[in-house]
């Protein structure tokens, strides 16, 4: 069918809610837009689907969600009666619709006899993933867009292990949401039924209990926050999200005491209306933070996103102002924290392993081998971090000890299999403790850490790209790096280009060899001077990211060399 037939479809279907059917009736007033409402299906991929509230095929509403748990649910039929009993865990954010959706997910599945475990309200998303092997639930539902605009919902799914679904099982269930084919008449359980179905389990404060019990598990020096926990002055803002409960009690639990919530946005607020965006990698979202920073002369700033599984922090400089800090950063400290501690009281295992993703910085690997741990770079998504995680489980080859990306998501515990911010958020109270202590700032152990190991820079820039026309943009630009190879990049020979989609690592001269990853649309090029640029299109959101990175000897030599990559993307790019 044609976009106007499906448009069409809708418009006269009986069932649509109230709100919907005045969106379709104003969508025919505007042809562009009502065509990327219904152009095509809202791509259903690896880590679940993402996207604007509204009605259409191409939006986040009630039949798509449906659309996708149908789809989950058949996934789940073919498994057996045995592993369908074992039934979903769904948890959801603060945003517009997520307890709605996260409803019509449960009723869905009950309509197939599946059971689902419903939080009561909202949750963070790592909890989300412990409660999947908590209730060895067979999969799991986290209705959120992370860290989005609030224009923005979505939908993720967890395998039995906690972490999202690694690439078979995803394509596989991928395949049966695809083969939905309307999803206006995937059948539910009626409101009524599911008001008294047993299918419909409603949970909450155990399992709040049984994750804050292994959050305990994340402090290695108890006698330090003993010690220091009542001077650290710790400024945390949820940024109207999920990560307050949770958090709170997380710091207290550890032994800190004189932190501050910012109360205007400690209120879960789904128009998210104190930021112009709730994400942590965005200066912009601490400027409440920083106020009250300043007024209670703080030494640490933490933000988490919406659903808790992002975690940012500005560190107090000499002057008393505020910097936030990267991703990579905060990797890197927390690296260097957990294995010096572990070190000094002789837990460091000798099969210690960090795991990271291929774009996140090599600082990172400088560290753990000053301890001999093993570093493992793995692709882009946390579910290659829980892959991993899991072998290592099932094999005793090495000891996770963390995982990390530069995107601003921490694991330090395998209770949880994938990026958890209240885990991070306790840990990196104790580095600043640990720091504290010794009279220093995060901000001190960082450029500790960059004289020891050198001056590591890295930046990313993500290019957005919406529509029908920024997809094939996004592709025309993959397509084009791949035929016209760089052989140099702001002047500096490229010495190895790796092509994940390929699978192919070739040298400037011509030697090729094969990489062992799953295949992932990624190219990276390594220059002659240790820089390394690193190209994809992202997962989730319409946009292309270019991973800059550099090591110099002072740290105006590598910003200025980061300058210098900015200048060759922005030509790339037009």
């Amino acid at each position: 069918m044609s976009w106007e037939q499906v448009y069409e479809q809708w418009l006269n279907e009986e069932n649509i809610p109230q709100n919907l059917k005045t969106e379709l009736k104003d969508l025919k007033e505007d042809p562009e837009k009502c065509e990327d409402a219904f152009y095509a299906p809202l791509e259903f991929g690896t880590a679940g689907m993402r996207g604007i509230l509204g009605a259409g095929i191409n939006r986040m509403n009630i039949f798509t969600i449906r659309q996708a748990t149908e789809g989950l649910a058949r996934f789940m039929d073919a498994q057996g009666p045995e592993a369908k009993r074992r039934g979903v865990a769904i948890a959801y954010d603060s945003r517009h619709m997520s307890p709605e959706f996260a409803m019509e997910a449960a009723k869905t599945l009950a309509n197939h006899d599946i059971p689902a475990y419903v939080f009561e309200s909202l949750r963070p998303t790592p909890e989300l993933s412990f409660a999947v092997r908590h209730l060895n639930a067979l999969t799991g539902i986290m209705i959120t867009a992370s860290h989005n605009p609030a224009a923005y919902n979505g939908y993720k799914v967890y395998g039995e292990d906690g972490g999202q679904m690694p690439p078979a099982d995803a394509d596989a269930l991928t395949a049966y949401v695809r083969a939905v084919e309307n999803p206006l008449k995937v059948e539910v359980l009626s409101e009524e039924k599911a008001q008294h179905s047993e299918l419909i389990s409603i949970i909450g404060q155990e399992v709040d209990e049984a994750y804050l019990q292994e959050i305990k598990s994340v402090t290695i020096n108890q006698e330090l926050i003993d010690e220091m926990g009542k001077e650290l002055k710790l400024v945390y803002t949820p940024l109207h999200g999920t990560g307050k409960m949770l958090g709170e009690k997380a710091l207290k639990q550890a032994g800190f005491e004189k932190f501050m919530l910012v109360p205007e946005q400690a209120i879960a607020d789904p128009d998210f209306t104190t930021v112009k965006s709730p994400n942590p990698e965005e200066h912009s979202a601490f400027e409440l933070a920083i106020r009250l920073g300043e007024k209670e002369d703080a030494d640490l700033l933490i933000a988490t996103d919406p659903d808790a599984d992002r975690l940012g922090a500005a560190v107090r400089l000499p002057d008393g102002t505020y910097q936030v800090l990267t991703g990579n950063q905060l990797g890197s400290i927390m690296i260097q924290y957990i294995l010096e501690a572990h070190k000094q009281a002789g837990t460091l295992p000798e099969n210690a392993v960090v795991l990271k993703s291929i774009v996140s910085s090599e600082l990172a690997t400088a560290v753990a081998a000053k301890y001999q741990t093993k570093m493992v770079d793995v692709l882009t998504g946390f579910k290659f971090i829980a892959e991993k995680i899991q072998q290592y489980e099932e094999d005793l080859s090495q000891t996770f000890m963390f995982g990390f990306e530069e995107s601003y998501g921490y694991l330090v515990k395998s209770f949880v299999r994938d990026k958890d911010a209240i885990q991070a958020l306790v840990l990196l109270a104790e580095v600043a403790a640990y720091y504290k202590k010794q009279g220093k700032t995060l901000y001190d152990g960082l450029q500790d850490i960059f004289k020891e190991y050198g001056y590591y820079e890295e930046k990313t820039i993500s290019v957005t790209l919406s529509g029908i026309e920024g997809s094939e943009k996004i592709k025309a630009l993959m397509k084009k790096f791949r035929e016209e190879a760089l052989t140099e990049f702001a002047g500096t020979k490229v010495i190895q280009t790796e092509d994940f989609k390929e699978l192919t690592r070739t040298s400037a001269s011509g030697n090729v060899e094969t990489l062992t990853t799953p295949p992932s649309d990624v190219l990276k090029y390594f220059l002659e001077d240790g820089s390394w640029i690193a190209i994809r299109p992202s997962g989730t959101e319409p946009k292309i990211k270019f991973y800059l990175a550099t090591k110099a000897d002072s740290q105006a030599e590598a910003d200025q060399k980061i300058k210098n990559f900015e200048q060759v993307v922005n030509t790339l790019t037009k």
